[in-house]
């Protein structure tokens, strides 16, 4: 396996590929953005192995987000390659409109619901239609949980991890005697994946997302190799920090509501990460709006139409905790 660096001004640093070259066939983990400059990256380094788009037989998709699948369908249309992703994305990467219409109303439905003003709303929808591809999308093939393929002379076991997106998973693997992961955006070395904006499809995110890193600690991986980034040697302990900053959120969320009284999502996501641009107008309030929904469904947080206030008693819970982070279920 070669990890192959591409690059991505846009997100969480430089994309990763995945590269297995070695066996009777050419597999690839995710394909990086639909860039021409990544495209040019990435035949470069094709290149420089003796290989070319036309060489690949199997792609691997950790999931739909375009920084990830961009160029699934233009390395399927030169070389045949079956793509493979699990089955909550697969309408999308397949470029299904009915899925994808379903999924703008959706944001839309949330942009109103968060108190998102107007002119916010028209600005990042505005944002998200110049982001829009019209390269070619494959044809892909589903998986599901605990799918096993072979490549080479490892073989790959799919891992569930909903949560930054419906479909997001991660492939286990034994290499070199060692248990690793290739855990695409459920786990990154720098950044934690939003959760709530991301992808609105994904009913009671923060939840989802917090079992996933739980299994990540239980699993305990000699090495994650992320989506983003360099390796990452202890998962573990990763995941474990990833945990302890949602309760750390979790706690400053309940501030912002023992200090501004009832308030919508908008309002708590401008207290905790201040005004916003391009693609985190979206990002913002998602993850604060996570981050409400997994309160209120604790009983911590009750909402009434579209503000939330705290739950009778909980202020003064608060303020006897003396700072101590709030707990999270998950």
């Amino acid at each position: 396996m070669e990890r192959i660096s591409l690059s991505n001004s846009a997100f969480e640093g430089d994309n990763n590929a995945y590269l297995f070259a070695d066996g009777s066939e050419t597999v690839l983990i995710d394909t990086g953005d639909w860039m021409a400059t990544t495209r040019e990256q990435l035949e470069a380094a094709f290149s420089d192995r003796g290989l070319e788009f036309a060489d690949i037989d199997r792609i691997f998709l950790t999931h739909w987000h375009h920084d990830h699948c961009g160029l699934a369908g233009e390395i399927q249309a030169e070389s045949g390659a079956e793509v493979f992703v699990h089955a909550a994305d697969a309408p999308l990467v397949a470029g299904d409109d009915d899925a994808w219409d379903a999924m703008y109303e959706r944001q839309k439905q949330y942009f109103a619901e968060w108190g998102m003003p107007d002119d916010r709303q028209a600005a990042l929808l505005e944002f998200m239609a110049d982001g829009e591809t019209t390269v070619e999308t494959p044809t892909v093939t589903a998986f599901e949980d605990g799918d096993t393929f072979p490549v080479g002379d490892i073989e790959l076991e799919v891992v569930h991890t909903s949560g930054h997106a419906a479909g997001l998973s991660m492939f286990e693997a034994d290499r070199d005697g060692e248990r690793v992961v290739f855990s695409g955006d459920a786990l990154l070395p720098v950044y934690t994946p939003n959760v709530g904006g991301a992808d609105v499809r994904v009913e009671r995110p923060l939840a989802k997302y917090l079992r996933a890193l739980q299994r990540i600690v239980d699993a305990d991986y000699a090495r994650a190799w992320p989506g983003h980034r360099d390796p990452i040697d202890d998962p573990a302990d990763r995941a474990k920090h990833i945990i302890e900053h949602h309760k750390e959120r979790s706690w400053r969320v309940l501030d912002a509501l023992d200090r501004k009284g009832p308030c919508d999502t908008w309002t708590v996501s401008a207290d905790l990460f201040g005004e916003l641009d391009g693609i985190h107008v979206l990002h913002g309030p998602g993850e604060s709006y996570a981050h409400l929904e997994h309160l209120e469904r604790a009983g911590t947080v009750v909402r009434e139409g579209t503000e939330y206030r705290l739950a009778d008693g909980v202020a003064e819970e608060l303020a006897a905790t003396d700072g101590e982070r709030w707990d999270l279920e998950y």
